[in-house]
């Protein structure tokens, strides 16, 4: 056997991400309930039955309580949740922050329970309150079927985390193809060091937070060119279904058609050729030669910021300018920051948002810039 873990009860490599769910009128509205009971359902019946989620995603495992656990047989799906120790002041806290995750699904037991984002701060904080032995103790009990942990750090200190802590079943890594060469994510090693131990791996970031399913973007337009039959995003996971090792690949979909697209790339999977991975490639160089800023909106920076500002949508309004040119949605940054936060030029420059952001990105820097062309756009 390929692995430490039978996965046999997970269906279908895809796996629902629940990051990103619906709203009614885009990011600020509230859940649109309607469309995320028809894409659970579509997922369902496509086959598929695995569900990540987070306790740092309140609105997400209160969804997942609400459309999936309420309306469907415990046996037929898996959901897997994440402690975030950002959240814990001592090691008490853990089974607090188990114990809510468990009463907003409305489970009385989770079948994969992951430390959440792991880094090296985070893995000494993890050291200090006992939380490897916590998760071993929750596995005992029944409450998690499984334990891992999710990942945001170097390949060597990936090694060192996998090589002392062998009760890991499964981990959660940020793999594509953008990332799989740069020097700075590392993807290709952190894969190979995930081998090296025979750790299942569930994939997320996919596509990149979007940028890797843009059909607007130069990159987008180049692989439709290639084949107008299929996807953008569908050459992202096509990119890693094919790897050894990979037990599920997480899609943070947020629209109906996403799940249909997804179930059918992945219902009808065909490995790459060759040729299409040279175009992938050519793909990697067209976005790389645009000057974007490698925002998933993860969102984890939000809660460090001492003013405010709603950084994941500042960037990605900018990103959306930097690749259409589109001078009105810099000029609607300022109304739609309003709504939801500080402006990006109100910035302290604390980097205490940088040190928790998964990307590496100099935010405080980016938000001067944003802050800068917003300011031009609206004289």
């Amino acid at each position: 056997m390929d692995t430490k873990l039978d996965f046999g009860k997970i269906k279908g490599k895809l796996g629902y991400g629940n990051m990103r769910l619906p709203k009614e009128g885009g990011k600020l509205g509230k859940l649109d309930t309607v469309t995320i009971e028809k894409m659970i359902d579509a997922f369902l019946e496509a086959g598929n039955s695995y569900f990540d989620t987070c306790y740092v995603y309140d609105a997400s495992e209160k969804a997942l309580g609400e459309f999936l656990v309420k309306r469907y047989p415990r046996e037929q799906f898996q959901i897997n949740t994440k402690m975030s120790l950002l959240f814990a002041d001592k090691p008490e806290d853990m089974q607090k922050l188990f114990d809510e995750s468990l009463r907003r699904l409305g489970v009385d037991y989770v079948d994969y329970y992951f430390l959440h984002a792991l880094t090296t701060k985070t893995i000494k904080k993890a050291d200090e309150f006992g939380a490897w032995d916590f998760l071993r103790e929750l596995k005992a009990k029944g409450v998690a079927k499984h334990i891992g942990f999710s990942f945001h750090d170097s390949p060597e200190v990936l090694d060192d985390t996998l090589s002392k802590h062998p009760e890991t079943e499964l981990v959660l890594l940020q793999l594509n193809y953008l990332d799989w060469d740069c020097p700075k994510m590392q993807s290709r090693k952190l894969y190979e060091t995930a081998r090296k131990y025979n750790v299942p791996i569930s994939v997320m970031e996919p596509c990149k937070g979007g940028w890797l399913a843009s059909e607007a973007s130069e990159a987008g337009k180049f692989l439709k060119s290639k084949n107008p039959d299929v996807s953008v995003a569908s050459w992202a996971f096509r990119y890693l279904a094919g790897l050894e090792g990979i037990s599920t690949i997480l899609s943070g979909m947020g629209t109906l058609l996403e799940v249909e697209d997804n179930i059918k790339t992945f219902n009808n999977y065909t490995p790459l050729s060759a040729q299409e991975h040279e175009y992938i490639q050519e793909a990697v160089k067209i976005i790389r030669s645009a000057p974007t800023i490698p925002c998933t909106d993860c969102n984890y920076c939000l809660p460090h910021c001492p003013v405010r500002i709603h950084i994941p949508h500042a960037l990605q309004i900018y990103n959306n300018y930097l690749i259409h040119q589109n001078p009105d949605s810099l000029a609607h940054l300022n109304y739609m920051m309003g709504l939801i936060g500080s402006q990006p030029q109100d910035c302290i420059k604390c980097d205490k948002c940088e040190k928790v952001c998964p990307q590496g990105i100099e935010i405080s820097k980016y938000l001067e810039a944003v802050a800068e062309l917003v300011a031009q756009s609206t004289q």
